[in-house]
This record gives structure tokens, sequence and C-alpha cells, in this order.
């Protein structure tokens, strides 16, 4: 890519981010009042490292 491509791509990130921000500023203050539901995160994310062992072990 050219230096300028990768400019272009700098201030489209920089304004994305400037757009999100208060958003993403709420979200994270709502997410500190929310009940934390590890277990709920923890299961799925253990079910699929077990089913990724599964199959690498079947090779």
């Amino acid at each position: 890519m050219e230096t300028w491509e990768k400019l272009v791509i700098g201030v489209f990130a920089l304004i994305i981010i400037f757009w999100f921000f208060p958003g993403i500023k709420t979200a994270l203050e709502k997410s500190k009042d929310a009940p934390k539901d590890w277990a709920g995160t923890l299961i799925p994310i253990g079910l699929v490292v077990l089913f990724i062992l599964f199959l690498i072990s079947t090779l």
C-alpha cells in the first residue's frame, strides 16, 4: 500500500473511533452495574475448547 492509502485508512479509523466513543462509554458505564454472569460465559467457551480438542484428537 502507498503511504497516502495508509494515512486515509488511519483517518477513517480515528473518525470511526470518535463516532462510536459516546456509545462505548455509555455501554461500559452500564456494564459496571449489570449482574455478573461468568457461568453463562465460561460454559460455552469451555464447550468450544472441548470440541476443538475432540476434533484435534480424531485426526
